[in-house]
């Protein structure tokens, strides 16, 4: 997992976005203005920063132009065109406004770390390899066969590891918001992937919600 500087001012926000990531397994530091993301920075390497733009002291920006080779996304309440094409133009990697769903913000740290960190894209979960790149599973070295649309639901609930997710946004999420299903085929995807993959003490149901994947 990665480690990821969080450069928000608002404590609330910097709080939450920090337990949210944490819960998913990074480790993460938080800094509440400019000045403060500067020291921090040179004080020790970080795969990622999350970097508010109306910071006291320096803003996003200003910060910005301090940092070298490391990926950065901007979260910011700026949702001009303007402003984003300023922040992408002097190298931000992404651009994500206010307010945000965290799903969507975890989603968009996963995409810029995929880019970015050399190390392979695997999952070890007991006995279970996930190769997120292969797309492949084996259970203590063998392979195991599941459709893609199986793997798409596992793939979702690694990412939102420890996260319970609604039935609702497991569609969303795995199927796409385009499908037209209810929401019964997320069960039946649930028990197939818990049967083959005998990971029933794992995948947990949340009350009246849906799911989520424990580590």
């Amino acid at each position: 997992m990665a480690t990821i500087l969080i450069v928000e001012d608002e404590i609330p926000i910097n709080e939450l976005i920090k337990r949210s990531l944490q819960l998913v397994g990074h480790r993460c530091i938080s800094v509440f203005d400019g000045k403060a993301a500067i020291t921090e920075i040179e004080r020790q390497t970080y795969d990622l920063i999350l970097l508010d733009v109306m910071l006291p002291e320096l803003d996003g920006f200003q910060v910005l132009e301090t940092i070298r080779n490391i990926p950065t996304i901007f979260l910011t309440a700026r949702s001009s065109l303007s402003d984003r094409v300023k922040g992408l133009t002097m190298g931000a990697d992404d651009y994500l406004t206010k307010p945000f769903e965290m799903l969507e913000l975890l989603a968009r740290v996963d995409a810029v770390l995929r880019r970015t960190l050399k190390d392979s894209h695997c999952y070890q979960l007991d006995n279970i390899r996930i190769d997120l790149d292969s797309r492949q599973i084996f259970d203590n070295g063998q392979l195991v066969e599941c459709t893609p649309q199986e793997f798409e639901l596992l793939n979702v609930l690694i990412k939102n590891r420890n996260i319970a997710l609604s039935r609702e946004k497991l569609l969303q999420l795995a199927w796409g918001y385009a499908y037209e299903g209810d929401t019964r085929t997320v069960d039946v995807h649930i028990q197939k992937l818990r049967k083959k993959l005998r990971l029933e003490e794992r995948i947990k149901t949340v009350y009246k919600l849906g799911y989520r994947l424990e580590v």
